[in-house]
């Protein structure tokens, strides 16, 4: 058993930070135009500060042709229209700050939309000076002399097309790794970091606390630009090229001159979004304490937890409660022991909902599940991220949806389109790709918010037709009736309130305390012990499965009582000594004696 009973790290702000992810287009629409917007956040505010927030993370407000919702960016300065105006942030900076809260930006810098200014100027023709703000490169040319991408890699948001998009005007391709609206950004020009420096500095002079930093990890290219190895199998002509783009050569010494040159001198909140890398060293290089570029970043294990190694993300494969354990265990450890720092997440923007993903989401069990995994996140060492809707145990929307008339997301287009190319005579195949469609679309995230029984959710205006479908379970699964409810067990919503609350009590346990897997590996059950120096040791028991189970208490182990459970109100009437029984999808919290 750890004899040390916390980790290294200095206390700070943004560590006991609870921050909370709106989706601006889904979360409340002022204007009766179908889309959230700004004044639609701040007509919320009080929702999230009761909960127990103390950051609100905006994805990209800013001008966008949304061809990837926003993620393309044609202005950095200017705020969408269809969002609000420049003005609104202020307002909404200074309404968070009145409530003792904070904004952190959304940062895109990878790539730009193909209608910002600086590619609209760079494709204007090979002289221009802006020419080598993007990545250019001349078309390899086959038999019939017809232009071919210079390589093979392939779309992030549609593995069947190739990352170069071709401008006939200049004979030239592009680089656009996610799709041809979003050219990427020549990080090697001195110019193109001085012009991220300055939207950086744009918005923290603005009063923003930091940033999330998009697919940051991709800044840095190979500059040979080599061919993939063929990883999706023969007979496919693209293939991911991430071995060369992923954590590239210079992408440390880009970050460390964003962290001299601008974050250092306001303290800002950071946080990197890294898909793709799982080296413990190379993050570290990235997050530790003091020498590190960035105060955290998303490690990604969990939420590939479900995909198939090696493979793209629109892939399926079981896992298990030993597998969540190995994870979890690996991450709180290393960043205890070699003073790192992580973030704690399971649901975002770019993934199904949680509680549909990694539990029961049916009508008897959906409470349970949800207020398992809030029990969870809030008793995990480092910077605890809620998605918006997470706290209501918002689930997928079900299968009958139309993928060719529900789904908006560009992926998801994309994947549907391949598999019906490939697969269109082929009904079980076919299938089979409708089921991974399902399981893995980012649409389920981005369903507008649900907040009372009324229509659309309460999310716009009856009459009003918001952007996408609202989820058919709206009537029963809302904020209103959960904000409201007096029965005998807490609400999804009241539970994550009272977790939120325990975790910043005892934050010296549950924020920077020790962290110890507890009994032995197991199909079902996670179990783990937290520890700190005020507030003592602390036992967590998650049964992530749909069966009751036994679970032997570890002879060393001396609970004095359990303190909170997701079936009940109260404290859990729990054994204290050899075998505690847990129900299906069931989780308490027990306080030990030392």
């Amino acid at each position: 058993m750890s004899q040390s009973h916390t980790s290294t790290a200095a206390e700070a702000w943004w560590k006991e930070a609870v921050i909370y992810q709106v989706y601006p287009s889904s979360f409340k629409d002022s204007n009766k135009d179908g889309w959230g917007d700004i004044k639609g956040i701040i007509s919320q505010l009080d929702y999230v500060k009761d909960l127990g927030i103390d950051v609100l993370w905006v994805s990209p407000m800013y001008k966008s042709p949304q061809a990837d919702m926003g993620y393309d960016i044609a202005d950095y300065k200017a705020i969408d229209p269809r969002y609000g105006t420049n003005e609104d942030v202020d307002d909404l900076i200074s309404k968070l700050k009145k409530r003792g809260m904070k904004l952190m930006m959304d940062l895109v810098v990878n790539h730009t939309s193909d209608e910002h200014a600086w590619f609209q100027e760079s494709r204007s023709s090979r002289q221009s000076p802006k020419r080598s703000w993007y990545i250019w490169k001349d078309p390899k040319r086959d038999e019939h002399g017809e232009p071919q991408p210079p390589n093979n890699w392939s779309q992030i948001l549609g593995e069947a097309n190739s990352a170069w998009t071709y401008d006939e005007k200049t004979d030239q391709y592009y680089l656009s790794l996610f799709t041809p609206e979003q050219p990427d950004l020549n990080w090697e020009n001195l110019d193109v970091r001085a012009a991220v420096h300055d939207v950086m500095n744009y918005w923290l002079d603005k009063g923003a606390c930091g940033y999330r930093m998009d697919v940051i990890n991709l800044i840095s290219k190979d500059q040979r630009f080599p061919d993939a190895e063929p990883v999706l199998g023969p007979g496919l002509r693209y293939h991911p090229g991430s071995k060369y783009y992923v954590n590239g050569p210079r992408m440390h010494e880009f970050l460390q001159e964003i962290k001299q040159k601008v974050l250092q001198k306001y303290g800002a909140i950071t946080v990197g979004e890294m898909p793709g890398v799982s080296d413990v060293d190379e993050i570290l290089r990235t997050v530790k304490s003091g020498s590190g570029e960035l105060n955290m970043i998303f490690i990604f294990d969990i939420v590939e937890i479900d995909s198939v190694p090696g493979k793209v993300r629109m892939t399926l494969q079981e896992w298990s409660a030993k597998d969540l354990r190995r994870i979890v265990g690996k991450w709180q450890r290393v960043m205890i022991e070699r003073d790192g720092w992580d973030s704690v997440f399971i649901e975002n923007h770019d993934n199904p909902r949680s509680v549909s993903r990694y539990a029961d989401d049916s009508d008897k069990y959906r409470s349970y599940s949800a207020t398992l995994l809030a029990l969870m996140l809030t008793t995990l060492n480092g910077t605890l991220f809620v998605y918006q809707g997470e706290e209501l145990g918002m689930r997928n929307f079900p299968e009958s949806w139309d993928p060719l008339k529900d789904y908006k997301d560009i992926e998801a287009i994309n994947f549907w389109k391949k598999s019906l190319d490939l697969y269109g005579d082929n009904p079980e195949q076919l299938a089979k790709e409708r089921k991974v469609l399902h399981r893995k679309a980012r649409d389920h995230a981005r369903t507008p918010m649900q907040w009372n029984a009324g229509p659309n959710a309460g999310f716009a205006d009856g009459g009003v037709k918001p952007w996408m479908r609202v989820n058919d379970d709206y009537r029963e699964v809302n904020a209103e009736k959960q904000l409201s409810d007096n029965s005998e067990g807490l609400s999804i919503w009241q539970f994550w309130q009272r977790g939120l609350a325990n975790r910043k009590a005892h934050k010296d346990v549950f924020t920077y305390g020790d962290f110890e897997l507890a009994g032995p590996d197991s199909e079902e059950v996670l179990a783990y012990i937290r520890t700190g120096k005020k507030s003592g040791k602390w036992l967590v028991v998650l049964n992530f499965s749909g069966k009751e189970v036994q679970w032997d208490i570890p002879a060393d182990l001396k609970v004095e009582g359990w303190m909170a459970g997701n079936y009940m109100k109260g404290k859990p009437d729990k054994a204290l000594q050899t075998c505690i029984a847990l129900y299906p999808w069931e989780g308490v919290l027990g306080k030990c004696i030392e």
